[in-house]
Order: structure tokens, then sequence, then C-alpha cells
């Protein structure tokens, strides 16, 4: 089986008031730092996977570079960090090479540098198209720019093109969201992401809106029952014009889906690196022995920490957790779960959720034929509360 490998790299231009990731505004000169704990823990990998009774796959097929905005890193820092990780793994020479960028961050010095890398894919995080928008949540790019940036990207032959999105800004209106939704059809890229905001304690926004407050906007925030109009406009819309759906936030013109991110939802291995960066990885025989059938790793999610120990939380998971996983993570792809497929990997466990399943079913959220499991339209607006219903046991964990 094929690893995946991704590297968070937390460096922003400025902090966007609804972002909620281990992310944020630091000198230019700790970058060259975070490039080189990369390269070293990179190179310590197996012995690291080894002490956590964890099995590494030697070929990797697919690398993505998450943010934060990597495309901030100098393009000689880009190049080192590439060249070590082909040393240390071996990469396919079809392996889809990711890297996510903010609009007005790609210089020709960058693209030059992508291109050097074997980058073939590029996620942009556009989230509207709309200007004020955009402003609106501090994101320092226009519409014009970003189609700037598409146009550059083809010409440097970089066409697989992923756009995101999100319904529910300050702002936003039927027909604002409606000409996003028509600007990144007429953009031509063959992948658009489509979130819903998130309103938590661990942005500004979210913490805000939960205030009732109106600072960042939020008084300019839809309310829940828009935005989630807002996301069953961008699945008509997208799935008319070729762009179908294929997970939860997803959608892809034919050969064009993430083969990264599918990786997290049919539970394929992949290795994590750099701040707040997450793992699962088979378990070694004898862990796997004693009733682990994978193991979990996360690297702690302060900048400061990282520099100075490995930080890493290791969390076993069983055979029944990983049939939870199956069902909840396989139910966000819109092909859904193949019961007889996990009734020949977990045998009788499969039965335990048979009540679980019929209930869902006749609430209008699952649609089961076929031998499939599959969310409705209705069940995905509501999956955390689907995905709730699968999770039976407690997560047991040791820290090191």
């Amino acid at each position: 089986m094929f690893l995946g490998i991704y590297i968070s790299v937390p460096f922003c231009r400025s902090k966007c008031t609804y972002c909620n990731f281990a992310s944020g505004v630091f000198s230019a000169a700790q970058m060259g730092q975070y490039v080189d704990r990369l390269i070293a823990d990179a190179g310590a990998a197996r012995a690291v996977a080894a002490e956590h009774g964890a099995e590494l796959p030697e070929s990797a097929d697919s690398i993505y570079l998450g943010g934060g905005t990597p495309s901030l890193l100098p393009p000689d820092e880009l190049k080192r960090l590439f060249v070590a990780l082909r040393q240390d793994f071996l990469i396919g020479r079809d392996a889809e090479i990711t890297v996510e960028c903010a609009p007005g961050t790609l210089t020709e010095e960058i693209i030059a540098a992508l291109k050097d890398c074997g980058v073939n894919r590029v996620s942009l995080g556009v989230q509207s198209f709309v200007d004020q928008e955009a402003a609106s949540v501090a994101r320092l790019h226009t519409r014009q720019k970003t189609l700037a940036d598409i146009a550059r990207l083809r010409a440097a032959g970089i066409s697989n093109i992923n756009v995101d999105l999100i319904a529910g800004l300050p702002h936003q209106t039927r027909q604002s969201w409606s000409d996003s939704l028509d600007q990144a059809v007429a953009s031509g890229v063959p992948h658009v992401s489509v979130y819903m905001l998130e309103v938590d304690e661990d942005s500004r926004l979210g913490r805000e809106l939960i205030a009732g407050g109106t600072k960042y906007h939020a008084h300019f925030v839809p309310n829940d029952d828009l935005t989630a109009e807002f996301y069953e406009t961008a699945c008509e819309r997208l799935g008319a014009s070729g762009i179908g759906q294929y997970e939860i936030s997803n959608f892809a013109r034919a050969g064009f889906e993430s083969l990264h991110n599918l990786k997290y939802w049919t539970r394929q291995p992949y290795l994590g690196f750099g701040v707040d960066a997450h793992s699962m990885l088979p378990a070694s025989p004898r862990p796997r022995a004693e009733g682990t059938e994978s193991v979990r790793l996360a690297t702690t999610d302060s900048f400061d920490a990282f520099f100075h120990s490995s930080q890493i939380h290791a969390s076993r998971v069983s055979d029944a957790q990983a049939l939870e996983e199956s069902f909840f993570l396989g139910l966000r792809l819109n092909r859904g779960v193949d019961l007889e497929a996990l009734r020949q990997r977990f045998g009788a466990e499969v039965e335990k959720f048979v009540s679980v399943i019929e209930e869902l079913v006749e609430d209008g959220l699952l649609d089961r034929g076929q031998g499939l499991l599959r969310l409705t339209p209705r069940g995905r607006l509501l999956s955390n509360e689907v995905f709730e219903k699968f999770i039976l046991s407690h997560v047991s964990a040791w820290t090191s």
C-alpha cells in the first residue's frame, strides 16, 4: 500500500478571521529553521514509526503541503524540502504532489520552484471571488489576482487546480454566492472544495459570532439556514456544470479527484510532518496481535514547542474503532460504504450497527441499496450528527 505524505506549513501573510488552524504570522528567519526541523523529522520517520509500534510503507504516491500558506516559503527552501523527501522516501514518478497557495503569493520564482519540485497540483485558497467578502475576513487577494494566478499556473504547465470556497462569509448573499460559483465554473478549474463557515471558539470570527458582537463583520454573517442553502446551491450548480460531488466538501471533473485526500476517507496510510500534523499507519505485528489495527500520531499544535521536543501524541486504534472510522469516514464519500466489504474485513462486528443504520435510514439521513450505505442530501447537511451515531467505543491512548 502506498503512503501519503502531509507537510504542515503554518506561515501566513495575515491571519484570516475565520481560521481555526495552527498557523500564524511569523518572521521570514523562522522559515529556514522550520524546514530544517521538517527535514530532520523526515529522516527520523522510520525510527519514530517503529518506536510507536507502526509500520511505514516505503513508497509514497502523494505529497501534500498544506497551511498556512506554503507558497510563502522561499524557493530555495521549497527545493531543499523536496530534495530531502525524495532522499528519505520512494516517491512514485506519477505521484500527485499538491501545494496550497494563497492567490497573490505566486511570484514567477515560486511557480518555477513548484515546477522544479515536481508539483503537479495546486490548491488556491480563494474562499470568495467577491472582493468585499474576501477582504472582510482578511484575505489579501482580489478576483483579478486569482484569475491571473490560474492563468499563470496553466501557462507553466500546472492545470490540475483546486479552488476553495466558503459558504457563509460576512456580506454573502444569494447573488454574490451565485457569482462566486459562476466564476469558479468559468475559470475552468477541474476541482472545487466548498466548506460551510465553522463557528467555534478557535477563530476570532467564531468567538465574535458566539458572543453576538459586531467585530470582524460578524453581524453580516448569513444565518445557518441561508448558509445551508448556499451549500445545496453549490451541489446543484457544480454538478450541472460537470464538476460532480464525490465527497461532502469536494467536487471534481472525472479523473481529478484528490488522491491524497481520498487516503483520509478510505483509511489508507499517511504520514504528517510539522506543527499540528497527523499520521495514521498500520500497526506492526506485535501491536496487531494485541488487537491494535493501526496507530495514529499527532504533533504539537504549538509553534514554539515544536522546536524543543517531538511532542508526539500516539493513539492505538483497535479493530472496533477501525470499524467505526470506516463508517464515518467512508460515508463522507458519495459512493458510500460497501457493507459486504466491511463484513469480510470485520466479521460479525458490523452487525452491532444494524439498529443505528435502520434508525438513520428511517430518519431519511442514510440511503441503503445494492449493498451500499450512503448519506442522503439531508444527511450531508447533518453529517456530524450522523457520524456521532457510529462512535460506540472509547479511545484508548498513550502519550510519549
